[in-house]
């Protein structure tokens, strides 16, 4: 908690030090000349508008949307500097938001030991020890991205790596985050023992015989994390490059990040925007930060609001569920934190204006946070808050309609469902795994839909999870997963573009290509939607920010 307001802190000094000068609307709304510094024409614009749905040119200048539709309306703002795009044809949609990053941890991961998709035990040794032969005696092997159900769902141990890491301590997430490989060197580092007691929201994972096993689940991940040695500036300012210049190869120009901590001390140049989220329990500092600045510090950063947990991950086996796992008749999954205190925490942060994101993977879970906003907002009173779920991934029936009910934003990733097929049976059981990424019935409950990625945990990639979302068809498969929950094209492109934008108050700038708003917008590779549909292949050509060429 100390450390959480210390760096909120910190973060908020640094920000006035870097944006303090800086007149975002001055910016932003300095149209002076009729001239406009970028022409788009001979395009098929999807707007995301519903006042005007396609167009085929768009005048920007400073940043916005000067004007939109036929060429002929707004060729009178061709002047002397204005540069023309002639797209030939080809689609051009609003830059996409993704709804939920871990954007500083997914560039630090993109320079770690990368242990996504390995399908073997054979082939997840071979990474470490290679990590190992390139690292100094005594140093962390830090990495992540793995995958049990890829190789069968064994767990893995840390018998597995110890004979190859006696001198360097290891820790490595699962794919999801909730779960965490260390071997004996940092097990010793972290006091970890045969007596060591599992602490509230986590599992030390042991033996039959009580011995350690090396896996952490959840909350006792922290008795190691606080003992990796702290990331430097400069490898966070390399982290931001890298996650950056990927999310603007697939399209995203725009993402709402959930680890802003990480944030703390970074004064590197920004290319895509960013809406950060702070942990719950620093709402007072965040207020007075938003008092004192504002939340739109600059074209770039957007303070959004705070962000906690109701529960674990469905991999992990810690998404808190009404029933039992089938696997292990003995475990509901696991609920993170005190709910009274999560209460009065979002309580506390609706009654000042902030708006709340909390984590919710099972069903249970999910319950308990639309039983604890819904006491909120009989308390706080009906305003415009967009609580949201972050995950809202298995949900009772009924659940959807109370989402619809009560206003909730569902913030759903659907490349996920991608890595669950194989082995949500096995877990849930066949009925309760149908009740899985219920999209379709969130959308026809009148629900604020948003996609995103939840990258690292799945790659940053709009396109995929359109696709994904449309089809719902896992690798290796030939029909869908519960087809009756497929969403349409269109229905998918606003999740990943303006519902996304509502769903962090960002709607009044971004999300559609209208008048006003700021020109971050895609070229797609293709000049119709039908290969899209029936093949889902289509790629980026090029991704603008504000009007200027951010990719390639």
């Amino acid at each position: 908690m100390k450390s959480a307001l210390f760096l909120l802190s910190a973060f908020a000094a640094l920000l006035l030090a870097i944006f303090g000068s800086l007149n975002p609307y001055r910016q932003w709304f300095s149209w002076r000349s009729p001239a406009a510094d970028l022409v788009v024409k001979n395009a098929k614009i999807y707007t995301i508008d519903e006042s005007l749905p396609l167009a085929d040119s768009m005048a920007v200048r400073n940043g916005r949307i000067l004007r939109i539709g036929s060429y002929s309306s707004i060729q009178d703002m061709v002047g002397y500097g204005t540069k023309e795009l002639d797209l030939k044809g080809k689609i051009v949609v609003p830059g996409f938001i993704d709804s939920h990053v871990h954007l500083i941890f997914g560039g630090l991961q993109m320079m770690r030991v990368e242990l996504h998709g390995i399908n073997s035990k054979d082939e997840f040794v071979k990474r470490i020890k290679e990590a190992v032969r390139n690292a100094k005696q005594g140093s962390w092997i830090l990495g992540g991205g793995w995958n049990d159900d890829l190789w069968g769902g064994e767990l893995p141990l840390a018998s597995w790596i110890d004979d190859i890491t006696p001198y360097n301590p290891v820790f490595l997430s699962r794919m999801d985050g909730h779960m965490s490989l260390a071997n004996s060197v940092a097990l010793k580092l972290g006091g970890i023992t045969k007596s060591s007691v599992d602490p509230n929201g986590g599992t030390i994972m042991k033996t039959t015989s009580g011995e350690p096993t090396g896996l952490l689940i959840d909350s006792a991940m922290e008795r190691i994390l606080p003992l990796i040695p702290e990331v430097s500036v400069e490898e966070r300012r390399e982290a931001l490059r890298k996650a950056s210049n990927h999310a603007l190869m697939r399209g995203v120009t725009t993402v709402v990040d959930v680890d802003v901590y990480q944030w703390a001390d970074l004064s590197g140049k920004m290319t895509i925007r960013v809406c950060l989220f702070f942990p719950l329990e620093t709402w007072s500092r965040l207020r007075d930060l938003i008092n004192n600045v504002g939340q739109s510090l600059s074209q770039w950063i957007y303070l959004g609001g705070v962000k906690a947990f109701a529960d674990g991950s469905l991999g992990s086996r810690s998404a808190l569920f009404y029933e039992p796992y089938v696997d292990e008749p003995h475990n509901y999954g696991l609920q993170v934190g005190d709910y009274e205190s999560l209460h009065n925490l979002t309580l506390a942060s609706d009654r000042v204006g902030l708006q709340v994101a909390i984590h919710a993977i099972g069903d249970r879970a999910n319950d308990l946070i639309l039983d604890m906003y819904e006491s909120v907002i009989s308390k706080n009173g009906v305003r415009d808050r967009r609580f949201r779920i972050e995950h809202a991934q298995h949900l009772a029936p009924g659940t959807p309609a109370r989402f619809g009910k009560l206003g909730i934003v569902a913030s759903v990733q659907p490349e996920h469902l991608l890595a669950d097929a194989e082995s949500v049976n096995k877990k849930l059981g066949i009925d309760r795994a149908q009740r899985s990424y219920l999209f379709q019935s969130l959308l026809g409950s009148n629900v604020e839909l948003a996609f995103g990625s939840d990258w690292p945990v799945v790659d940053i990639n709009p396109l995929g999870g359109i696709r994904t979302a449309m089809k719902r068809i896992p690798p290796a498969w030939d029909i869908a997963w519960v087809p009756s929950e497929s969403v349409s094209l269109n229905d998918s492109l606003k999740a990943y573009t303006l519902s996304a934008a509502r769903a962090c108050f960002l709607d009044s700038d971004l999300g559609s290509l209208s008048p006003g708003k700021l020109a971050d917008f895609v070229v797609l590779s293709i000049y119709s939607w039908d290969d899209f549909v029936a093949e889902g292949s289509a790629s980026i050509d090029a991704t603008y920010v504000g009007g200027v060429q951010a990719y390639p």
